[in-house]
């Protein structure tokens, strides 16, 4: 008696009961994969924030404080970094380029980063990707700002556009630069990182806007045109942090411990990679709590499923008692309702797979643009196949009671009618 046939019948003739079923197993397949998906790419995406930087170097404090605000621009610094430093390290002989970086300023809630040209040929991300440009180019007069994808986007800003930057990070910031105000001269491609929520200017710029401001406020009486800020010495005094490029991997170790014995000043040099491990181990907890969750829905999921088979075997002792009588084995009518429920995982974890590329196809922008999240429609992975084995393993599991229940019961148990 060939059993899949007999069993693609049998689910057929309860389609309802079976289609029930497979959407609730598709579900729970979808938050099973979707979290696995998610997590593996957001941890990817987070881990590739920065590349092709060898050093950041910071005023001293915890690395993963100088990895927070100084590439994921949160928080603050708790000190700067002098310019004569800066320029001292950044003329080692074991270093190829650097970066410096200004934080302290805000633009309707973004960031405002201060930093040089360098940055948008230097900086790198994901798999040493470069920035690039979707309008406009960097700055070239002192006034200039270069706007992040999502910054752009969300704000409506156009090329040539205007823009007021406001003293402090917050976004309810009255004390606003509106006499210095800025023009929109670049747009850039969207990263899936920090970069796309920044608004870029000039270190010059940075220094001008603040030239007629002490300890956070405006000196009265004493302002500066934005032309004749143009006239001054806007040479940076201090900045927040810079990044650093050297010549050869080998000297990374021999340059941050220099770095960290600077005796001008305290200063921190941070890899960039080990810190985000460091972060990510912080904050892996939550990706740990999500794969619990989304696997208890899916055991959930497959015990209705067994709750479901378990009744119905009920209804359908006249039709086991059939089969036995047209000579099917006890060990038949066990493999049948076997079949059936490895049959029902199946096609759970094959709707799953479907709703969950249906589902990433129509919210992948809005997770890139939302929340700074790529998630590539690529085919599934090892992890994710081992995932839909366990899925399939489970719904084999929960067929063993029903099918050990149907074993046990003699041909006469569905002849005879029970009142």
């Amino acid at each position: 008696m060939r059993l899949l046939p007999l069993a693609l019948k049998s689910l057929r003739n309860r389609r309802f009961t079976v289609a029930l079923t497979v959407f609730t197993l598709a579900l729970s397949v979808c938050l099973l994969l979707g979290v696995e998906r998610v997590r593996t790419q957001t941890r990817e995406s987070f881990a590739s924030t920065v590349s092709g930087t060898d050093l950041i170097v910071g005023a001293r404090s915890g690395p993963v404080n100088l990895l927070l605000y100084a590439i994921f621009h949160i928080g603050d610094a708790t000190n700067n970094v002098s310019w004569q430093s800066y320029k001292e390290i950044a003329a080692l002989p074991d270093v190829a380029w650097s970066v410096p970086i200004s934080l302290g300023d805000s633009h309707r809630g973004y960031r405002v980063v201060g930093t040089s040209a360098d940055f948008f040929t230097h900086y790198r991300y994901g798999a040493k990707h470069t920035l690039s440009f979707a309008q406009g180019d960097a700055f070239s007069d002192l006034y200039d700002a270069v706007l992040g994808a999502e910054a752009a986007r969300k704000l409506g800003y156009r090329l040539g556009d205007g823009i007021v930057v406001a003293h402090g990070t917050g976004r309810a910031t009255i004390a606003e630069h509106k006499d210095k105000p800025f023009r929109v001269a670049g747009i850039l491609q969207a990263t899936g990182t920090p970069v796309d929520a920044s608004v870029f200017v000039s270190l010059a710029a940075i220094e001008a806007i603040h030239a007629d401001w002490q300890y956070g406020t405006r000196l009265p009486g004493a302002g500066v045109s934005a032309d004749a800020a143009r006239k001054l010495d806007l040479t940076p005094k201090t900045i927040t942090a810079f990044l650093l490029g050297l010549k050869s991997r080998v000297a990374t170790f021999g340059v941050q411990r220099a770095i960290n014995e600077y005796e001008a000043e305290p200063l921190l040099a941070i890899l960039p990679g080990v810190t985000l491990q460091q972060l990510w181990g912080l904050v892996g907890i939550a990706e740990n709590a999500l794969r619990l969750i989304s696997a208890l829905v899916v055991l959930v999921v497959l015990a209705g499923m067994l709750t479901a088979l378990v009744t119905t075997l009920t209804e359908r002792r006249r039709e086991m008692a059939i089969l036995r009588a047209l000579g099917a084995t006890p060990l038949t009518i066990f493999g049948l309702l076997l079949l059936e429920a490895l049959l029902l995982a199946a096609c759970g974890a094959l709707a799953g797979i479907a709703l969950l590329y249906l589902a990433l196809a129509f919210t992948q922008r809005a997770l890139l643009d939302g929340y700074g999240i790529a998630i590539a429609l690529t085919p599934p992975t090892a992890t994710e196949l081992i995932l839909i084995g366990g899925v399939l393993l489970a719904g084999l599991v929960a067929g063993l009671v029903p099918a050990a229940l149907a074993y046990r019961n003699a041909l006469a148990d569905g002849l005879t009618i029970r009142t």
